[in-house]
């Protein structure tokens, strides 16, 4: 935006003369936001009304502590949504994996069946140990299946 649409749009937005827009804007070093400010300062410019300051949500107009409002809070209802939402899908895969199992047959026969969720902390906590189980059962003819756990299922 070049010198002359800048006082252009100055003079428009504050509603005083192309001189003081100009003069406002040479004090500000080009800024048009400066240039606003000291018009301000100036009272040639109506200062917006309210305290100046911008709320996510919606709030009485005067704060408890005498009007000073941190404005770097966190909006504390989307931080309990997202801490919410975690929680709903934590609980969703426990309960899947509480509700499929990992079968273990021996000659058509099962001989076990262990909830996914075990197993996944046996192997978590017990990594070389678990594997070592389940291919020895491999070596020795047992077979594995998986029940109730169906990918196409959303959390």
């Amino acid at each position: 935006m070049n010198r002359l649409e800048q006082i252009e749009k100055l003079r428009e937005k504050a509603d005083v003369t192309y001189e003081e827009a100009r003069q406002a804007l040479e004090n500000a070093d080009g800024d048009l936001l400066d240039a606003v400010i000291a018009l301000e300062k100036q009272g040639k410019v109506a200062a917006p009304e309210g305290k100046g300051h911008f709320r996510s949500t919606p709030g009485p107009e005067t704060e408890p502590d005498g009007g000073q409002e941190d404005i770097y809070r966190v909006n504390k209802s989307s931080v309990g949504d997202a801490i919410e939402k975690v929680g709903k899908f934590c609980v969703a895969v426990i309960d899947k994996g509480n509700n499929s199992f990992l079968q273990i047959f021996k000659d058509d026969d099962c001989k076990f069946k262990i909830p996914l969720t075990v197993l996944a902390l046996l192997l978590v906590f017990l990594t070389p140990v678990t594997l070592a189980l389940l291919g020895i059962g491999l070596i020795v003819g047992y077979r594995y299946k998986l029940e109730g756990l169906r990918l196409e299922d959303e959390f």
